[in-house]
């Protein structure tokens, strides 16, 4: 399970680095042909040409930040499937720390075929914990021990 959990962290770094570079076609490119990305905005993109082209017009016409991630955890659905869940933080171009605001949870199902993974689904979730502020401190904590 060790050599899955490093092609796994491997394919979710891959996915954040492409995020990072606003590279549209390599964050593309590690999707299944029917991959879905679920984004924070909760628009949903299905299969790698529909998420090009979602992420083309977002790189070209927006500062995004840089995404700062922490893996929690990557455990096994069965023999070619495997989810990961990370937390994330964001770094506003212009900025030096990351905006609690949005915070995230970001969930990768990969699913192995022909010997390589590709994600399944991504979801980048708002982590805004209504009410409980101690959670979105403590998250931004764990993130900023990071930088």
């Amino acid at each position: 399970m060790e050599a899955i959990k490093d092609e796994i962290q491997k394919l979710y770094q891959n996915l954040i680095d492409a995020w990072n570079n606003r590279d549209a076609q390599s964050m593309a490119n590690q999707f299944s042909n029917q991959g879905v990305q679920i984004g924070f905005d909760g628009s949903i993109v299905v299969g790698k040409d529909e998420i090009l082209s979602h992420l083309i017009p977002i790189f070209e016409n927006h500062p995004t930040a840089p995404f700062i991630t922490k893996v929690k955890s990557i455990r096994s659905l069965g023999t070619d499937t495997v989810i990961l869940h990370a937390i994330a933080g964001m770094i506003p171009p212009g900025k030096s720390d990351i905006e609690p605001k949005v915070n995230a949870h970001q969930t990768l199902v990969a699913v192995k075929k022909d010997d390589a993974w590709q994600i399944e689904l991504f979801q980048n979730t708002p982590a805004q914990f209504h009410g409980r502020p101690e959670l979105v401190e403590k998250m931004t904590d764990e993130l900023r021990s990071l930088l």
